[in-house]
Parts: structure tokens; C-alpha cells; sequence
């Protein structure tokens, strides 16, 4: 059985991996912060990959909750270091494939919209807003934008994965058919089911990627 990571990801029109830091922005739901781990020295990038595999990063509903912690080996903060070094990077969050396991990829986008919905709340709740990284996320959310002229279009070809992005070029204009109404009706009715078993694997995905939290009751 494949083992889920939160918080790993790579750049949908590169290929290139990466950590995505804050899923979404304060007053930015449709930006994230990434840290593209290619572009690290072999000492930051192992610190990394140990702490995101770690379980205190895999409890974390964000990434830069444990950065905000960790040290590297060079005894500086994590979060901090890697901003005033220029290796945080604000990227949109459509451009961006999760990636919990060697048979998933969703795109950061359509994840924080399930996450929004089971919480039942807006995508612009979802940013962090307090705790450990409260101090760093004014001036961290500030951090150079990259827009998509900046990143590589070369496609990296992934054999055998089903993607978010493979599904997403695959669709077409739904064209409706002429008929009668009932023909029309019944397209309609094929067109939702389709509709309703994606959304069921999708909902899947974003369960692998982060499970509901169930509410307890409180006890009078």
C-alpha cells in the first residue's frame, strides 16, 4: 500500500518537485508558497525531505507550521532562513500537482476546494492566520511572484499516472445534442453521472491527501 505525504508537489509545467509551505495566502486563496527543492544545497534539501517526512510535518495542516520550528544544521530557523535566502516562492495554486503518493496527482487548486468544502467554509478561510508562523506570513506573503512565462513549458512526460492536468486537456466543450427534450434530458442525466463519479474520486484524493477532522460532540 502506498504511503501518503502531505505537502509534496512539483510545477505543472515542469515537472520539477517541490514543498508547498502555505497552501494558501492571506487575501491570496489562489496563490500558495512553494520551495522548489532542486534548487537547494544538499544539506537544506536532505533537512527538508527528513522533515517532511517526519510526523510531526504529516500532522501539520500546513508545512511552514513545523518550519517555523525546525532548525537546519547551520542552527537557523527553517522558515525564516529560507525567505531571507530567496527559496520561497509565490506560485498560483492551479500551477501546482500535489503529489501524496506515486499513483495520485491533484492539482493544489482543486485540493483546497474540497478541503474548503468539507470544512464548510470559503477557500479564502483556509489561510493560516495564527500559531507558529503567524510573525513571518505579513512579510513571507510579499514574497516574488513567479508567473508562467518564468517557468519552463517543457513537458515532462509521466507514464502510466493519471493527473488533474492530463484530465484537465483531455476535456472538451460540452456540446448538446438536437433531439426531443427527452433525448436532451437523457444526455443531461448521462453527463451528471459522469460528473458525480469524478467528484467521488476526487473527494477520495483529498481524503488521502488530508482526512476530515469529525467533530466530537461536547458533553454537557
Amino acid at each position: 500500500m502506498a504511503v501518503n505525504l502531505k505537502h509534496v508537489g512539483r510545477i505543472k509545467t515542469n515537472g520539477r518537485k517541490c514543498l508547498v509551505v502555505f497552501r494558501t495566502l492571506p487575501n491570496d486563496a489562489f496563490n500558495c508558497l512553494i520551495v522548489q527543492t532542486e534548487n537547494l544545497s544538499d544539506s537544506y534539501h536532505d533537512s527538508l525531505i527528513n522533515l517532511v517526512e517526519s510526523p510531526a510535518a504529516q500532522n501539520a495542516n500546513e508545512f511552514a507550521e513545523v518550519l517555523a520550528r525546525a532548525v537546519f544544521s547551520d542552527g537557523s530557523t527553517m522558515l525564516p532562513s529560507l525567505h531571507a535566502k530567496g527559496n520561497l516562492v509565490k506560485v498560483p495554486t492551479d500551477m501546482v500537482e500535489m503529489l501524496p503518493n506515486n499513483s495520485v496527482a491533484i492539482l493544489l487548486s482543486e485540493l483546497n476546494q474540497m478541503i474548503a468544502e468539507q470544512q464548510g467554509i470559503s477557500v479564502q478561510d483556509l489561510a493560516v492566520t495564527d500559531g507558529n508562523a503567524k510573525s513571518e506570513i505579513k512579510e513571507i506573503a510579499t514574497a516574488k511572484d513567479i508567473s508562467p512565462k518564468d517557468i519552463s513549458t517543457d513537458p515532462v512526460i509521466d507514464q502510466g499516472r493519471t493527473t488533474s492536468a492530463s484530465v484537465n486537456d483531455a476535456e472538451q466543450v460540452l456540446t448538446v445534442p438536437s433531439g426531443t427534450p427527452d433525448d436532451v434530458a437523457k444526455f443531461y442525466r448521462s453527463q451528471a453521472d459522469k460528473l458525480s463519479k469524478q467528484a467521488a474520486e476526487m473527494r477520495r484524493k483529498a481524503e488521502d491527501l488530508s482526512p476530515t477532522k469529525k467533530k466530537t460532540a461536547i458533553k454537557e
